[in-house]
């Protein structure tokens, strides 16, 4: 329903990692059932996070996570994301995205379009380093999943309900996916609870005489748990009750227009973010936008933490790019807590030039 899905299907599980394993099995159990059988592979992107089983780990664009655990699962390929702050200077932002659309469709019919079986998001990167993609991406991104039968995977762990200053991260910019997933949102932590969202044509493949096998064969245990499932729906009811999601959208200007004062330091190279996901890139010199040293990010942190602001940073995502300070406060921010995020920061950055 919060969707606006006409006849969406739900399949419940317990954790993000689980509903996006959950996605990847059901894509290839579907292309199978619906006479293409080649086609397995499943593509992502690089500095994007998906989770920490095998399949979703191989998915993860984290090369740092990975470490002592591969070989991985075959059958996943990565492209590069939009990264609206490092483009190439000559491209627009609207360029960039063109370009970064044309990874994906050259991915596909270089492995062969026959073997593709789904394309895997975030609609925004977040712990990856908050990468807000520029407007015209995601409705591309669908085209040309729908070119060529490639199933669109939207993973909403972290942007779903509300996160963004909207209730899903994908109304920002007017394109669905056929699958979704869900976790942290749906409950606000309260309980382990995640949820793969399927359109009807999807659910329909999965019909089908007993003996012939078409059921979807994954149990989960704990999946809809009627604990879990009451504390879901109240928590979202809340959200709603509350004006949380206008909250995030108003929060977001609050603060960016606190940050801004920081806009010239020399360590800031970008402010960015959409609700109360955000995030500024440090950089050591702004016009050759050189990543701010780790240490010198990791004490900017510290710092933060010193004054009771947890802000966290990019870490395990790119050698070398762990430059991002991240900040993700809850929904119901006011402003009075606001300003301490901000004075923080501000302080931080100031004791960083010495």
């Amino acid at each position: 329903e919060k969707l606006g899905m006409d006849k969406g299907h739900v399949y419940f599980t317990s954790s993000g990692s689980e509903a996006n394993e959950t996605a990847f099995k059901m894509v290839r159990q579907y292309h199978l059932q619906t006479g293409n059988p080649r086609k397995h592979k499943i593509i992502s992107r690089h500095r994007a996070y998906h989770g920490n089983t095998l399949a979703t780990m191989t998915a993860t664009g984290q090369a740092e996570r990975k470490i002592g655990y591969e070989p991985l699962a075959p059958g996943f390929l990565h492209i590069p994301p939009p990264y609206p702050y490092r483009r190439h200077p000559k491209l627009t932002e609207e360029e960039h995205g063109t370009e970064c659309v044309k990874f994906l469709e050259d991915t596909i019919i270089y492995e062969g379009e026959e073997t593709v079986a789904a394309f895997i998001m975030e609609p925004m990167i977040s712990g990856g380093g908050v990468m807000v993609p520029p407007d015209n991406y995601l409705t591309e991104i669908r085209r040309v999943c729908d070119k060529y039968n490639v199933l669109l995977i939207l993973d909403e762990v972290v942007s779903g309900f509300g996160r963004t200053g909207k209730m899903f991260g994908h109304e920002h910019w007017g394109a669905k996916g056929d699958i979704f997933t869900f976790a942290k949102g749906m409950a606000s932590g309260y309980m382990p609870v995640a949820a793969t969202v399927v359109k009807e044509n999807i659910f329909e493949a999965f019909y089908g005489e007993a003996n012939e096998l078409k059921h979807f064969r994954h149990v989960n245990t704990y999946g809809g748990h009627p604990v879990a499932a009451a504390v879901s729906l109240k928590n979202i009811e809340i959200v709603e009750r509350e004006n949380l999601v206008a909250n995030a959208a108003k929060m977001e200007r609050y603060i960016k227009a606190g940050l801004n004062e920081f806009a010239d330091h020399p360590f800031v190279g970008e402010i960015r973010g959409k609700g109360l996901l955000l995030g500024i890139e440090l950089v050591s010199d702004k016009e050759s936008k050189t990543p701010l040293e780790t240490a010198r990010s990791n004490a900017i942190v510290q710092n933060c933490m010193k004054q009771g602001v947890h802000v966290m940073r990019n870490g395990y995502t790119v050698p070398g790019l762990d430059n991002v300070l991240i900040m993700a406060p809850p929904l119901v921010l006011q402003e009075s807590e606001a300003d301490m995020i901000v004075d923080a920061i501000g302080n931080a950055l100031k004791q960083a030039l010495n």
